[in-house]
């Protein structure tokens, strides 16, 4: 393929498509390919809802080599992992771990009609911003939200959400590559897993939920129970609708705790309260998608304090949303 950007971007589906949308979605939505391989799916006419459909590792080989490094399978998703391992950052006093907020993530999912949807969330510093966002829209990639995931820190970052859709995903991953490549991501090197210093069992009682060592974080997952949809696209549970609550272990039981709320609207005001009322900061409130049903608030947060104290404080807040646990 000569150019793999994307040069036909198609029109969103006008207010009409909410009489066939039963639920929506979160996150970023992709245009498609010039050639007939990646040509963008029409956004013209009506189209039914369309389906997830499962696939295995061996499907997406065109799209990790294209990436440039491998990926796994989360049940619907071929999921692929950019952690931001160059980046020294320090907010409010903590130097933060990678697994806590700093690793770029992109999902692709195959529908039954053939087309294929893109969602991913991009750590990029502010020096690297502009080159990164010519990048990606000069591939078709769309740029669904920008804003920050930590309170003042160190070198100043921005979070982008992506979003695409095509017939050919190959032209897209080529296009993050690119893309990736206006930055200092690194290349895939997993370090040593570390001892947690933390209390996992009594976070797992508070959470009533059983959480994952990722590196040398500790993370429990919820993701949203109604069906979402973004478009016409039916998204697979967990793609880009899941409510995040980390712990980096500062020694003798205490933690900085940083991830993400998902929320419809009548939900949010009680989330807030709640965390308020356990003193957890409020980072961002904001949208992470443009056409999502139903309408979906994602609230990052940032607190340092007592580790089962705060897994109490944030266990109401998850549990006041529609949500169970996620792995």
């Amino acid at each position: 393929m000569a150019d793999d950007r994307q040069q036909d971007t198609h029109p969103r589906p006008s207010t009409t498509r909410r009489r066939v949308l039963a639920a929506g979605a979160v996150a970023p939505v992709l245009a498609g390919a010039a050639t007939p391989a990646a040509q963008a799916l029409s956004r013209d006419r009506p189209r039914s809802l369309a389906e997830p459909e499962m696939t295995g590792l061996a499907y997406w080989a065109d799209v990790a080599k294209a990436l440039g490094r491998p990926g796994d399978m989360k049940r619907f998703m071929y999921h692929t992992g950019f952690p931001r391992r160059d980046l020294k950052v320090v907010s409010r006093g903590v130097r933060i771990e990678t697994s806590l907020a700093l690793g770029t993530h992109v999902a692709f999912v195959r529908y039954k009609d053939g087309a294929h949807l893109l969602m991913g969330d991009a750590v990029v510093t502010e020096h690297e911003m502009d080159g990164f966002s010519d990048a990606v829209l000069a591939h078709g990639i769309e740029i669904n939200a920008v804003h920050k995931h930590l309170f003042a820190h160190q070198p100043a970052l921005c979070w982008v959400h992506l979003h695409a859709h095509a017939h050919d995903p190959v032209p897209v991953a080529r296009g993050l590559r690119a893309a990736f490549d206006r930055t200092g991501t690194p290349p895939d090197r997993t370090p040593p897993t570390p001892v947690l210093d933390l209390d996992t069992k009594g976070i797992d009682a508070a959470l009533r939920s059983k959480g994952v060592q990722d590196e040398g974080i500790y993370k429990s997952v919820w993701a949203r129970v109604e069906r979402i949809v973004d478009g016409d696209m039916i998204l697979p549970p967990g793609l880009g609708s899941t409510t995040t609550v980390n712990f980096q272990p500062l020694g003798r039981g205490k933690v900085a705790v940083n991830g993400d709320f998902v929320m419809t609207a009548g939900e949010v005001q009680p989330v807030l309260k709640i965390l308020r009322k356990g003193g957890v900061g409020l980072v961002e409130l904001h949208h992470h998608n443009l056409y999502d049903e139903p309408r979906l608030f994602f609230l990052h947060y940032w607190a340092i304090g007592d580790a089962l104290r705060l897994a109490k404080d944030l266990s109401a807040a998850v549990h006041a949303t529609n949500v169970v646990p996620f792995s």
